[in-house]
């Protein structure tokens, strides 16, 4: 709560007080229908930056946010942890096999940021249309790429863990523009008039679903080894 809350708050503040032309928050899927602090937080943090973006002029501060799916092989990630223990030789630890992420580079990632200081306004979200695999797969990826032939074990989903993650909800993507490789939303700029939460509905809303890694486009396993092959960390790992 003190970094992602109070000090997204406090950072926001600095920047519209020295007048910084943009400043992008990055959020992370966990903040979409949130089960953990993780991702409460992460979601509070979004808020609080689209509230701040309500109160400025269009000379002022540009407040963007942007999500992130997994961000392959970064610290903390299940992809370093597979490859320690395949070198070491140990069983793969897998939650759930069934269990999907999404897939993005660091250069999607440094991508998606820089999109949304290019095309940004203020209080708008960015998320890249990301493809997905399962735990499994990635597990039997990595074993053919290190040519091991460690055994899976299935240790059971953690506390607050999500089978599939979302990186829009539903009443996002009806107000979502389609950008080709992105998806843009502009805030919600709704007012407190109650009537439309009790009286009335909105039937898109009905309609659509939440964009998570279980509906998005999967991954092949050819395409899932050449994202993995093309990583930095997999070509120092191999070559260790």
């Amino acid at each position: 709560v003190r970094t992602n809350v109070l000090g997204t708050d406090n950072t926001l503040k600095a920047a519209i007080d020295n007048k910084v032309r943009s400043a992008i928050v990055l959020s992370t899927d966990k903040a979409v229908n949130p089960i953990n602090a993780m991702g409460i937080s992460k979601a509070l943090m979004e808020k609080v930056a689209i509230a701040q973006s309500r109160n400025l002029a269009p000379d002022e501060t540009t407040i963007c946010v942007t999500r992130y799916g997994n961000v392959m092989a970064s610290r903390g990630s299940v992809i370093p942890l597979f490859v320690s223990q395949i070198k070491a030789g140990q069983p793969l630890t897998v939650t759930d096999p069934e269990m999907t992420r999404f897939m993005m580079s660091l250069e999607d990632a440094t991508n998606l940021v820089l999109f949304a200081l290019e095309k940004g306004n203020s209080g708008d979200t960015f998320v890249q249309k990301s493809p997905a695999a399962s735990l499994g797969q990635l597990a039997g990826v990595l074993t053919d790429i290190f040519a091991s032939d460690v055994p899976v074990q299935i240790i059971g989903t953690r506390h607050g863990e999500k089978k599939h993650e979302a990186l829009l909800n539903r009443e996002e993507m009806i107000r979502a523009r389609d950008l080709g490789r992105y998806y843009q939303i502009s805030s919600d700029t709704r007012d407190l008039n109650y009537e439309l939460y009790f009286e009335k509905g909105e039937q898109k809303v009905s309609r659509e679903e939440d964009y998570t890694s279980e509906n998005t486009t999967q991954l092949s396993d050819d395409e899932l080894k050449a994202m993995l092959l093309d990583l930095d960390y997999i070509k120092q790992e191999l070559g260790a």
